[in-house]
């Protein structure tokens, strides 16, 4: 066994050390693109592997799986899922300006469906991706580097001949930091390219009379204009989008509103999110606009229909939709990308110099590599020339010599030694022969056939093109302007065959204001029963059925149709509810069980006063419980915007057993079950705040407690019955609060 050593350290420093190497691992080598290519580690390295692969756009496609597999044996052993994911998205027209994967099979849809195994997709590359990713991987153009077990080589970057971290955009989250590029048209990011190209001094303003902003696969509407101009020269900001409305007839002269372009942030799962949220306006009755909402999406676009009622204000329904879901919504911008080997949050024109110096880089090493063999081919093509004019001397040599070294000693060096000549002025003429190695290596590789005329034609054109490609390349190395000539001129070419027009506008639009429908403040009835049902009609309503409407509801009083009901519990809790979330409608009409407009349960506590929240504010409240815990509180104290609130405070197992609203009445007399009866002035009866527990009202027995209350008026006998025996409460002994009470005998 070999000796161990221990090194000791400070943990903090040593966890310090090493949280930093794992961030900067994920924030290069994972989660952030390279500026030059637009990719990261595991789309290049996919992308790298279909190339090695043959899986070319002209060819059969092959099994994702196939892919995913090679990928992660070869080049990014992260597990497959990662990889598959990334080949999914690359596929997508819908998430990408321009997809990089041609893909055969369930490769998901805009709503959230997810793509099939990688065992029953097929893909293969773009041609684009080929053209303009992948072209010049043979020249030399990039540094190759191992893989992660240096069994294989790999790319640093694809030499990419467009701003594909403009065109795609990116997404990711790294460690302590995140990139969010929208992605843009590519016709744009060419011409704005260009226009660099040939100004370098040009300002980020000047570079947008090109590139207008983003351009989403989406389409949809960039409403903030003004503000993109500081977000391309920062590359921070927020991009405002809304889905695009259209208006159509639908029968008996109603309005459809059709989205027929969704904002780029909605794509998967958030389409539903949006459809639920729309059904939510109407169930919370922010709107009552909505007769029916379908998504009629398809293959060939977004079709979501709300259709609206007949005198609906669709424009203002519009403005509601981009106040209350994410038909209108923000895309954060972080154009965060890893330049010179470290991350950079990047503004336009920096993200067009450091393509720009890329694209020079690797022109620079192609055309110097494509040089270097274009006068390979000239020295051999001379010497091979020169050959054919003295053909017959080489063809002497050739007999006379007895190897191939000899030969070759005599067409390089002139040595004639051993060599069998038919004339001395052969052997004269042998010595005067100098061809290179390389000459003299093509002379004797040369086949008989190349002595025809026509061949030795064509051997002559031949090198007249390499002279003329070799003026060419020396050209473009030498002088600027020519090479940015060949880089314009392809980037011409790209945006001929795969440019498209934009889909996203991009204007400045007002802000959403959506108007509610003012509603004519009435006054009307609530009605509640025994059954816990409730609901509201007119007062001439309730005037014509006053007895029945009386006899059969627990509950009944006045209130207004733009107010609430305030409901109190035997908890101690307050549960309001708005009036407008009542059914409205005819005295038979059975109602809505109270459950469901408010946070009350049925289950665990019981109503033990109802009334509206305009009458309350009027009155003071008067609370009992069963231990005989007695307050007023100012009834504008209940006038609260939360659904619930605690209305009072109550002991360990103690519960409300009377709330009441003080009109007229003097006196309060407290019952317990015991038959102990205490009356008393209500001015005795301290005013607290609803968050206060209160005093005692009355002394009890062990086991009793109060089981009534009730309240008196001044002159007005006020009889009750307790056990089949009348009782009047105004003859009953004045009293103070918190005495016994007088014991009532059956």
């Amino acid at each position: 066994m070999e000796d161990s050593q221990i090194i000791k350290t400070e943990y903090s420093e040593e966890m310090q050390k090493s949280f930093i190497d794992y961030a900067m691992s994920v924030i290069i080598a994972r989660a952030l693109p390279d500026v030059r290519d637009g990719l990261k580690p595991v789309q290049r390295r996919t992308l790298y592997d279909m190339y090695e692969l043959g899986i070319r756009y002209d060819r059969p496609y092959r099994k994702s799986a196939r892919i995913v597999g090679d990928t992660m044996g070869k080049y990014h052993p992260h597990g497959d899922s990662s990889i598959y994911d990334s080949l999914v998205v690359m596929t997508q027209d819908f998430k990408k300006g321009m997809p990089l994967i041609d893909g055969h099979g369930n490769f998901g849809n805009i709503e959230g469906d997810g793509a099939a195994a990688m065992r029953y997709t097929e893909a293969r590359l773009q041609k684009v991706t080929q053209e303009a990713f992948l072209a010049d991987l043979d020249k030399d153009v990039v540094d190759f580097m191992p893989n992660f077990d240096e069994t294989e080589k790999e790319p640093t970057v694809l030499p990419v001949k467009i701003p594909n971290f403009l065109v795609n955009g990116s997404e990711g989250i790294a460690v302590g930091m995140a990139t969010s590029t929208p992605p843009h048209n590519l016709c744009e990011v060419i011409d704005a390219t260009k226009a660099y190209m040939q100004d370098e001094t040009i300002t980020t303003a000047e570079l947008m009379r090109y590139l207008k902003g983003p351009d989403f696969p989406t389409g949809g509407i960039v409403i903030n204009q003004d503000e993109l101009l500081d977000i391309y020269e920062t590359g921070v900001g927020k991009i405002k989008i809304r889905g695009k409305v259209e208006f159509e007839k639908a029968k008996g002269g109603k309005i459809n509103v059709v989205i027929t372009e969704i904002p780029y942030t909605m794509i998967g799962m958030n389409i539903s999110k949006f459809l639920s949220d729309v059904a939510a306006l109407a169930e919370s009755k922010k709107t009552q606009d909505i007769v029916d909402i379908s998504n009629q999406s398809s293959k060939e676009g977004i079709r979501i229909v709300i259709e609206l009622r007949k005198d609906a204000d669709p424009e203002n329904f519009v403005n509601l939709l981009y106040k209350k879901t994410r038909l209108e919504d923000t895309f954060g911008v972080n154009m965060l990308a890893i330049y010179n080997g470290r991350p950079e949050t990047m503004g336009l024109k920096a993200i067009l110099k450091a393509n720009v110096d890329f694209q020079f880089q690797i022109a620079t090493r192609k055309y110097t590599n494509l040089l270097a063999k274009e006068m390979e081919k000239k020295e051999i093509q001379e010497g091979l020339i020169k050959a054919c004019n003295v053909i017959d001397l080489i063809i002497e040599i050739l007999r006379g010599s007895k190897d191939r070294n000899m030969a070759k000693a005599c067409l390089t060096e002139g040595k004639t030694d051993g060599i069998r000549f038919k004339s001395k002025e052969s052997k004269i003429m042998a010595t005067q022969l100098m061809f290179t190695e390389k000459q003299a290596n093509a002379i004797l590789d040369m086949r008989l056939y190349k002595l025809i005329g026509l061949e030795i034609e064509a051997l002559i054109n031949e090198h007249e093109e390499t002279m003329a490609n070799i003026y060419r390349y020396e050209d473009i190395l030498e002088r600027r302007d020519s090479m940015a000539q060949v880089i314009i001129n392809e980037l011409d070419g790209y945006k001929k065959e795969y440019g498209r027009k934009r889909r996203t506008a991009i204007e400045n639009a007002e802000e959403a204001v959506y108007k509610e429908k003012e509603i004519e403040e009435m006054e009307i009835i609530f009605l509640m029963d025994r059954f816990g049902y409730a609901k509201t009609i007119d007062m001439a309503t309730y005037e014509r059925n006053k007895e029945a409407a009386d006899t059969e509801n627990k509950f009944v009083f006045s209130c207004k149709n733009t107010g609430k009901v305030c409901l109190f519990t035997d908890t101690g809790q307050l549960h309001t509810i708005k009036v407008m979330d009542l059914p409205f409608g005819k005295f038979r009409d059975k109602g809505i069980p109270i459950d469901n407009v408010s946070n009350y349960n049925s289950e665990k506590e019981n109503i033990i006063y109802i009334t509206s929240q305009t009458e309350l504010n009027l009155r003071q409240v008067v609370f009992v419980t069963a231990q005989s815990m007695m307050k007023l509180v100012n009834g504008g104290e209940f006038d609260v915007s939360k659904r619930t609130v605690a209305a009072t405070k109550l002991g360990d197992g103690d519960k409300v057993i009377s709330v009441m609203s003080i009109l007229e009445q003097r006196n309060i007399v407290l019952q317990t079950k015991e038959g102990y009866f205490l009356r008393f002035p209500i001015e005795e009866i301290p005013e607290k705040k609803k968050g206060a527990i209160g005093v005692r009202g009355m002394k009890l027995g062990a086991k009793d407690e109060v089981e009534h209350v009730y309240l008196t008026q001044n002159g007005i006998d006020t009889v009750i019955t307790y056990r089949e025996k009348k009782v009047s409460l105004n003859n009953l002994k004045p009293a103070k609060r918190d005495g016994k009470g007088t014991k009532i005998r059956i």
